[in-house]
């Protein structure tokens, strides 16, 4: 049986199949997509379908998914989630640069609770590790901001398994975000580290950049017709079976993907199906 929700940082139940929204901004993470208000719309339409966790970063945009997100679901439910970002600076399409000085990380967390609207981020991930401060004081500054209740926990963003263990030492952990999904294993000793730790797996990259849903292996092809599915569906619902701690949450502007997306926790693999899926790496 395959659990549709999760738990973050023991506290905080969510279901497991979200929604990022980097889709909701122009190509390379910056500026607009489309208009304000289809994004605004796919939002609230996500929330409706039962989306618990929305994934997004300061800068996203920059800073305009977190407006967008206020501006469609303030005030939010009490059972939504919002998973936002801090650490990366971006200055173009995909231009970014690492900030992870204290004082840097204390102001882009204070800017995203005035751009959510909100006293407390439920979840605030460090984007990047920076390798030019020590770990130590990154860690230190979002345990700061955590004490100080604006951050209810606390989270970290493409980590190594060595990275994770010593990131555990200084501060709680309650999700990851490592690229993870039928094609791309890599990190899989982190994915083993989450499940004994009760660590979500957030995986970015879920459906490959899309290519999952363009050039499909056989064998998810043949798993999908078998479903009256999309490739695509397939591959995100083999995530959901795969690890209990997985949460994707795959990214999109449509309406039409996002549907087909949601509907993905309704396919049910076999163990056969599983099985052909597992061996494709």
């Amino acid at each position: 049986m395959v659990h549709t929700s999760f738990t973050l940082g023991g506290d905080l139940p969510v279901r497991r199949l979200g929604l990022g929204t980097g889709g909701l901004v122009g190509p390379g993470y910056w500026g607009p997509r489309g208009g304000r208000a289809e994004a605004r719309e796919l939002l609230r339409t996500a929330v409706e379908r039962g989306v618990t966790l929305i994934d997004t970063a300061d800068n996203y945009g920059p800073e305009l998914a977190e407006e967008l997100i206020a501006d469609a679901l303030h005030p939010y439910g009490e059972e939504l989630v919002v998973a936002t970002k801090g650490g990366v600076v971006r200055t173009g399409p995909d231009q970014w640069h690492l900030a992870g000085r204290p004082e840097q990380l204390r102001a882009m967390c204070e800017a995203s609770l005035r751009r959510l609207r909100v006293e407390r981020i439920g979840l605030y991930q460090l984007h990047r590790f920076d390798p030019s401060v020590p770990m130590a004081e990154q860690l230190g500054a979002l345990a700061e901001l955590r004490a100080e209740g604006k951050i209810r926990h606390i989270g970290l963003d493409t980590v190594t398994a060595g990275q994770l263990r010593l990131a555990r030492e200084s501060v709680p952990v309650a999700s990851v975000q490592n690229p993870y999904n039928l094609l791309d294993r890599s990190s899989a000793e982190v994915l083993g580290l989450c499940e004994g730790h009760g660590i979500a797996f957030l995986p970015y990259y879920p459906l490959g950049s899309g290519a999952l849903t363009r050039e499909s292996a056989a064998a998810v092809t043949a798993v999908a017709a078998a479903h009256g599915a999309g490739p695509g569906q397939v591959a995100l619902a083999w995530l959901l079976h795969h690890s209990p701690v997985l949460c994707p949450t795959p990214g999109t502007g449509s309406p039409v993907h996002l549907a087909e997306n949601l509907d993905a926790a309704t396919v049910h693999l076999t163990p056969a199906e599983l099985a052909l899926l597992d061996a494709l790496v």
